[in-house]
């Protein structure tokens, strides 16, 4: 992976070699907003043969999030889980062209709606959209219920220590980076309860977890007067439970749902993969179970973002998204350990546990 922090050159060269009109100087790449990574995005333009979107990677085989694997020396994860996809029948962006010794790659041109953008424009659209996203989801599970040897997506998964990292990041990040120190007693029960939701998770089946599948990283496409999802940021798709994909869709840090609206998703969930009535139940308990869990590692990382890579920008949603997390602790206070730890961020952490994230409610 070259060292260069500087992708401008290499990708005016990439896109004058794929210009219709090679006589021609290219436009200059118009920078686009990016997310968490470190990744860059440029929109540039083929001349007569459209524009397309650039991504270059600083590193392309280090995850963006936490990881226990070391991927060196592999084909780049993102390239290697589109195609999965792509052959599985999901809807993902088209690779245009590879110039992966300078870091870079050229994509489908997807736009710029989001599923969170196009929600803020198109509000009346949330049901519907959602409903897709379910539905999408379900069909990917099934379609990926095998993967082939020597995936990546194999290489890696929720395990017991990978799953207690991450909550162990919201103690590190959330609370004590914040000055935030938990005495003995709060620290044995933070513990305690950490352990708990680890094993507990991981000792459920595994299947394929997109692992951020959320709002800002499923594009609507209007295709023919319906609305289609395209999925993108899937580089560090992994092994895990069933239902952590909802928890990152309908528990998402950047839009607030009532609960009658998760529920009735959890419901056309398991009417999709054709799951006995009965089973809604067991679904929403492993949908609060991962919520805790997956909302304080969120929390956690979006105060590292800011301390480590100088981004402030998520440092808005640190306490709403405890307050999704303990929103479930509160369903769970049937569990010794899990009521614990509820009492222990009413004292340390309080917020509003039933507030939420988003400007818009489902």
């Amino acid at each position: 992976m070259p060292s260069a922090r500087e992708p401008l050159p290499a990708l005016a060269r990439l896109v004058a070699s794929l210009a219709a009109n090679p006589g021609s100087p290219p436009a200059a790449p118009e920078p686009m907003p990016g997310g968490a990574s470190t990744r860059r995005f440029y929109r540039v333009s083929l001349g007569g043969s459209g524009t397309a979107v650039a991504m270059w990677f600083p590193d392309a085989t280090k995850p963006d999030e936490i990881a226990k694997t070391d991927e060196s020396g592999r084909r780049w994860p993102f390239l290697e889980v589109r195609d999965l996809l792509a052959a599985r029948g999901i809807r993902v962006p088209a690779v245009v062209a590879e110039a992966c010794a300078d870091g870079l790659l050229l994509v489908e041109d997807l736009g710029d709606d989001t599923l969170a953008a196009y929600l803020s424009r198109r509000p009346a659209t949330r049901e519907s959209l959602y409903q897709l996203a379910v539905r999408d989801l379900a069909r990917a599970q099934r379609a990926l219920a095998t993967l082939p040897e020597g995936s990546i997506v194999r290489a890696r998964a929720f395990d017991t220590d990978l799953l207690r990292w991450e909550v162990d990041h919201f103690r590190e990040w959330a609370l004590e980076a914040r000055g935030i120190q938990l005495d003995a007693g709060d620290r044995e029960v933070f513990d305690a309860a950490a352990d708990h939701l680890a094993s507990t998770i991981a000792s459920w089946p595994r299947g394929f977890v997109h692992r951020d599948y959320q709002s800002r990283n499923l594009m609507v496409r209007e295709v023919e007067a319906r609305e289609e999802l395209v999925w993108i940021d899937f580089q560090d798709a992994l092994l895990g439970p069933r239902v952590y994909d909802l928890v990152a869709l309908l528990n998402d840090s950047y839009q607030t749902f009532t609960r009658e609206f998760v529920e009735a998703r959890l419901g056309e969930y398991c009417a999709h993969l054709g799951l006995p009535g009965a089973a809604l139940e067991t679904i929403v308990r492993e949908f609060d179970l991962v919520t805790v869990q997956r909302k304080l590692k969120d929390a956690g990382r979006f105060v590292f973002i800011d301390r480590t890579k100088g981004n402030p920008g998520f440092l808005q949603f640190v306490e709403p998204t405890i307050a999704k997390a303990r929103a479930s602790l509160a369903r769970l206070r049937d569990d010794p350990r899990l009521a614990a730890l509820d009492d222990v961020l009413a004292r340390v952490a309080p917020g509003d546990p039933t507030a939420g994230a988003g400007a818009h409610r489902g």
